[in-house]
């Protein structure tokens, strides 16, 4: 099998696409690459100034499908909900994208979560819940959702939420990326048992060098790490352009319930391919235990029917 890039992305012409996080790096390449292949995109951001700037950079290659902007904040349950209230009418693909990786003192969101766990996780997973009425009014659905090579780092305290007490950012992390893909295995085992129409796929990029080392919201709230650490990742490490293929082909071809990522040394980088899950990532009472405290700390009830 020859190596698929983004080339390869089918017509998306009349396809409408949510991307999280899309105002820079991967989500930004994955908006770009979605809308020049027809999609039409909302990209869907905090930082909407942010965000036009990386719009018109896609309008200005001249695709072909539309690209808007959307203030989504995912450390926000509040800001989820107005977002999701937003979107009308069918909806063929989420992208769960966004993220915050490794603060490195103890954060909470507006709503008292762990920075880490609120925003990776249970950001994404009521933004899914809360659009799957759009999503369920589509031909052929997808929800893809972002996790990480870290997820190896994560433990059975996963559904927990990262309490403050003895807080890791390393091991804080992992928790929230082993949720996220817990999340997308769950999404596409509820949605096969109700017979819906719905596919849930989850990918990692390995390590690329993008805006999420520097960002004040991780690693560049100490400055002068998270600027060596941005400058050490240039020269080691891929850009956001192959960082994107594992996310874009997992939300576009990929099967259902597969995870995706690059098959390269330790799965850092290289051709896109099935991508290595924990135990604790197989584990499916593990699972339904994080999904059920899930539904309880966002009160999105997820009920996954469909054709």
């Amino acid at each position: 099998m020859s190596r698929w890039t983004f080339d390869d992305i089918p017509d998306l012409t009349g396809r409408r696409a949510v991307v999280t996080g899309a105002n820079s790096g991967i989500g930004l390449v994955e908006a770009r690459e979605l809308a020049r292949h027809g999609a039409d995109v909302v990209m869907a951001v905090r930082n909407m100034e942010s965000g036009e700037k990386g719009a018109d950079r896609i309008r200005a290659t001249g695709v072909p499908g539309s690209v808007t902007v959307e203030e989504l904040d995912l450390a926000s349950q509040d800001s989820v909900r107005r977002f999701a209230d937003r979107v009308e009418g069918p909806l063929d693909l989420l992208l769960n994208n966004a993220g915050v990786m490794m603060p490195p003192r103890y954060r909470e969101t507006e709503d008292g979560f762990e920075l880490q766990f609120g925003t990776n996780h249970l950001g994404h997973f009521a933004l899914t819940g809360r659009l799957l009425p759009q999503l369920l009014a589509a031909e052929a659905p997808r929800v893809t959702t972002v996790s990480s090579i870290a997820h190896h780092n994560g433990d059975g305290a996963v559904c927990e939420g990262n309490p403050r007490e003895g807080y890791d950012p390393q091991t804080s992390y992992g928790r929230s990326k082993l949720a996220n893909l817990l999340f997308a295995t769950e999404l596409q085992r509820r949605a096969a048992a109700a017979g819906s129409h719905l596919t849930s796929t989850a990918a990692h990029p390995g390590i690329s060098s993008t805006n999420l080392i520097a960002s004040k919201d991780g690693l560049g709230a100490i400055p002068v790490v998270g600027t060596v650490m941005q400058l050490v990742s240039k020269v080691v490490f891929p850009g956001a352009e192959k960082g994107a293929e594992a996310e874009v082909y997992a939300a576009t071809v990929a099967e259902p319930g597969s995870y995706t990522g690059p098959t390269g040394f330790q799965e850092t980088r290289g051709a896109v391919g099935e991508a290595r899950r924990s135990s604790l990532a197989q584990d499916e009472t593990l699972a339904r235990l994080l999904w059920e405290r899930s539904e309880e700390l966002t009160g999105v009830t997820i009920s996954v029917e469909g054709r």
